[in-house]
């Protein structure tokens, strides 16, 4: 894309929602746009594929986060171990 983009992580897992979500949404940006010659195109789409599915991984967290706190009844989280 263009030059002036800083440097994004290789490892997705790292980023929060919030700046994985404004990294695909740029991708997306730059794919429609068509300006991008074909290996940065694809390139740019398998990294937005990651973004995608790391972006749905979170949201899926804070589903199952938020079903706890209802299905506690209390609005009290319970905390369960993890197995």
């Amino acid at each position: 894309m263009s030059g002036a983009a800083a440097p994004k992580p290789t490892d997705v897992s790292a980023l929060s929602f919030e700046d994985a979500l404004a990294e695909l949404e740029r991708i997306v940006r730059g794919l429609e746009g068509g300006a991008l010659k074909l290996e940065d195109a694809i390139t740019a789409y398998e990294r937005g594929t990651v973004l995608r599915r790391h972006c749905e991984a979170k949201l899926a967290e804070a589903d199952a986060r938020v079903q706890a706190i209802v299905a506690a009844g209390d609005g009290e989280l319970t905390l369960r171990e993890s197995t």
